[in-house]
């Protein structure tokens, strides 16, 4: 069984999947992890119908806190230069092995997820967070 700390993480991981989903990306993949790095979200930005052409890929990083959204600095400072780093190479390692053609825009975002007490959820998302250039 997950640990209180963990299930706290899926949550504001979930919410932020949903997140996503109204704001039309398409989840790739969760929690993608290899040697050195794990992205929680991957989604796409699609053209077309049911998932058509893949138009730009974005990693997420989540980082959810209890309280509300003012404090939601704090996490944000959690993303490190070593993070990014991480962040980045497991990125760049994900287009690798998926395939990925080299001319697909790609960004890293981090969503920052502030859980009320009665498990409500806002989220501030932090586009293009981390620069991989």
């Amino acid at each position: 069984m997950p640990s209180q700390k963990r299930q706290f993480g899926d949550s504001g991981e979930e919410a932020a999947v949903q997140f996503l989903k109204k704001k039309g990306y398409r989840i790739l993949e969760r929690n993608f992890l290899q040697k050195g790095g794990e992205i929680d979200i991957v989604a796409a930005k699609t053209r077309g119908l049911f998932g058509g052409k893949i138009e730009e890929i974005i990693f997420a990083e989540v980082k959810t806190i209890s309280g509300d959204k003012k404090n939601s600095f704090l996490a944000a400072q959690n993303v490190h230069y070593f993070k990014k780093q991480r962040l980045i190479r497991t990125a760049q390692s994900y287009l690798w092995q998926k395939k990925i053609p080299s001319n697909t825009p790609w960004r890293i975002d981090v969503l920052l997820v502030a859980r009320g007490a009665s498990g409500t959820a806002e989220i501030e998302h932090l586009e293009n967070a981390v620069w991989a250039k």
